[in-house]
């Protein structure tokens, strides 16, 4: 069977780097190349020592148009702005995409989802395999227990993460919430200060917390009357999302138009 060609959109940083590592390490998978800005310094270096795998003959470039046409499916783990450009190109393109992106506007998502109806995309917020099954056991928990119990989602990541709470954190919320059937919009508390009053019953709280080089840490608390249960995922490197971005890119070739997300490729 021919192997499926996956390029890698912003190759350069320290995820575009594991994500081209992890394709490399995969059986069935080739690299089909990279891209990175203009002024990044990383255009014409070869992608494998990029990547610390030694030379392999394939030049960095600078035009994801030529890198979608290129690929089969792209990786897609950059800015929201970026990615939401990069997905209207893929569907004028026809190239499939795995997003990783956090932090799109609303106006980016819909951008995405508008990608969706011309090629299949997997779009998820955290590409841990873990975190994944968290999700679907934290809207069974939420199903189960009812609203008489409190939910709260804490999260620590890197000094250097730039949006709060984190994309896992919000769907953790989301999985909360539909599992009690409610909107999260209309529940969620982002943020305490001064005197706030008494916690609303059926409010979804949230709490972000940044330092040091923190990966990826997410509890999701359920407080009732003497007695709390909590969800802890917590990720020590970041290749766990390369591992779980190039499993979707191999799932994601070949199927129907659509929006997707790591239950569907896992599942569940």
């Amino acid at each position: 069977m021919a192997k499926t060609k996956i390029g890698v959109v912003g190759c350069g940083g320290r995820m575009g780097r594991m994500l081209v590592a992890e394709i490399a390490a995969t059986a069935g998978c080739t690299i089909a190349g990279g891209s990175e800005a203009p002024d990044s310094g990383y255009v014409n270096q070869d992608i494998g020592e990029l990547a610390g795998l030694g030379r392999i003959g394939i030049s960095i470039g600078q035009t994801v148009d030529k890198l979608m046409r290129d690929s089969d499916v792209v990786l897609e783990f950059t800015s929201p702005t970026a990615t939401a450009e990069h997905a209207a190109l893929g569907a004028r393109l026809g190239t499939a995409m795995v997003i990783g992106t956090t932090g799109l506007s609303p106006e980016q998502g819909d951008v995405v989802r508008e990608a969706a109806r011309s090629i299949p995309i997997v779009w998820a917020p955290n590409m841990s395999l873990g975190v994944n099954v968290l999700l679907s056991v934290v809207e069974e928990v939420a199903r189960r227990l009812g609203p008489d119990w409190d939910i709260e989602i804490m999260e620590m990541h890197h000094r250097g993460k730039i949006d709060a709470p984190s994309g896992t954190a919000l769907a953790l919320g989301q999985a909360a919430a539909a599992g009690r059937e409610v909107v999260l919009e209309q529940v969620e508390q982002r943020a305490r200060d001064g005197i706030t009053g008494p916690r609303r019953q059926g409010d979804i709280g949230f709490a972000a917390l940044r330092g040091g080089d923190v990966t990826g840490d997410h509890h999701v608390i359920f407080a009732g009357a003497g007695e709390r249960l909590e969800l802890i995922h917590r990720a020590t490197t970041r290749a766990i999302y390369a591992k779980g971005a190039v499993r979707a890119a191999r799932w994601v070739v070949g199927r129907p138009a659509g929006l997707y997300g790591l239950k569907e490729v896992l599942g569940l």
